[in-house]
């Protein structure tokens, strides 16, 4: 089959590999139907997050069932179904609290309870290196899908493929950082970064009630979008402090809600990447600082970006003294997908309208390309491999 394989940092180029075959009597083989790229898959392009072997790329996708293995029970052959980004088995201490991120089962020679920077990490993800379980992921022909009585969910057949794509992972982490701020209407949310996982952040808002929802980018066609799709206001930190602007409107205080949908790879200048030199840090943290500098007295932040490094110097002192709420991680997304295929399906939320660009997967190399270097305005990609 053809699949978006990774080689080393800076180099994704579409290969001829061997097919999945069923390895566990829960497996099923999807032939994959939609799958994207996905903001966090770029950190392991640009090698942040290490992974030594070639690996198939990819865990938002979705496809139809080819192959079951003898104890998939809730799953036959030429059911469609979307996927969740994180393995997780259904059955351990942590799936059965709502967590499948920390699935116990599906990580096992780098679980732990620590959270380390190289050991010691949370459940599988597919296509995500092996720190997270080594599972080759869904920019492919075809996939092979753990877990499948727990996993994969059937997809409404009026569905289109990009209505629903994006429950694999985007929609419900952008679900995730507004639900996790509890809101109970009224709100001023403000969303820094206007990516995929911005956007979806930016429509869950308005779902839960929200007043205001500032989007904050530094990357004008991205606000546009947001402009467009979410009917949000937008701040550019090129041409307005984002802090100063969200205390303008709220008479001094700040935002009810904050979140960080950027992570530890936001725009930076010379001095901010020196310092992450000297401190032996990845990235930077200067979004979330902004984040706790923006959020009002006894307000929430969330974090849905991804961190991968301790920060020297990091605000505990801001925290403690404005009285912060902190909620953060990769999405449950197994907690939350049921109720959002059905706002979907119910027309409540529209999903598609943020994708820029639908490419085959022959051209993963060149989405990959554009994706990263933030040309072509392009927002979020979605390959086809029948295209």
């Amino acid at each position: 089959m053809k699949a978006a394989v990774f080689h080393r940092p800076g180099k994704i180029q579409v290969d001829t590999v061997d097919d999945p075959r069923i390895e566990d009597m829960s497996d099923v083989i999807l032939k994959v139907t939609s799958t994207a790229i996905c903001g966090s898959d770029l950190h392991i392009l640009r090698g942040s997050v290490p992974q030594a072997r070639d690996m198939i790329m990819g865990h938002e996708f979705m496809g139809t069932v080819v192959e079951a293995g003898h104890g998939v029970t809730k799953l036959k052959v030429g059911d469609r179904v979307v996927v969740p980004f994180p393995v997780a088995c259904g059955h351990c201490f942590f799936c059965a609290h709502g967590a499948s991120t920390a699935c116990e089962n599906s990580n096992p020679e780098m679980y732990g309870p620590n959270g380390d920077l190289l050991k010691e990490k949370g459940g599988g993800l597919f296509g995500y290196t092996d720190l997270y379980g080594g599972y080759e992921g869904g920019q492919a022909e075809y996939v092979r899908v753990p877990y499948a009585d727990f996993g994969p969910r059937k997809v409404p057949d009026a569905m289109k493929d990009e209505q629903m794509l994006f429950l694999t992972d985007i929609f419900p982490t952008g679900w995730s950082a507004i639900d996790w701020a509890q809101l109970k209407g009224g709100e001023v949310v403000a969303i820094f970064g206007s990516g995929p996982v911005g956007l979806m952040a930016q429509k869950a808002a308005w779902l839960n009630g929200a007043s205001r929802v500032i989007a904050i980018d530094p990357l004008n066609y991205r606000l546009e979008r947001a402009k467009m799709v979410n009917k949000v206001e937008t701040v550019n930190p090129h041409e307005q402090d984002p802090v100063e602007y969200l205390r303008s409107i709220t008479e001094g205080r700040g935002a009810d809600v904050c979140v960080d949908a950027v992570g530890y790879e936001p725009e930076r200048d010379v001095l901010d990447k020196l310092k992450a030199v000297v401190n032996f840090e990845k990235g930077s943290m200067k979004v979330l600082d902004d984040c706790f500098r923006a959020v009002r007295r006894n307000g929430t932040v969330t974090i849905v970006g991804v961190y991968a490094s301790p920060y020297d110097n990091f605000p505990l002192h801001r925290l403690f003294d404005k009285g912060i709420t902190i909620r953060q991680g990769q999405a449950p997304v197994h907690k939350y997908i049921d109720q959002l295929i059905e706002l979907v399906a119910g027309g409540k939320v529209v999903l598609d309208d943020i994708i820029s660009h639908t490419l085959p997967l022959s051209a993963a190399a060149h989405a990959y390309d554009i994706f990263h270097k933030k040309e072509d305005d392009c927002v979020k990609v979605v390959l086809k491999p029948e295209l």
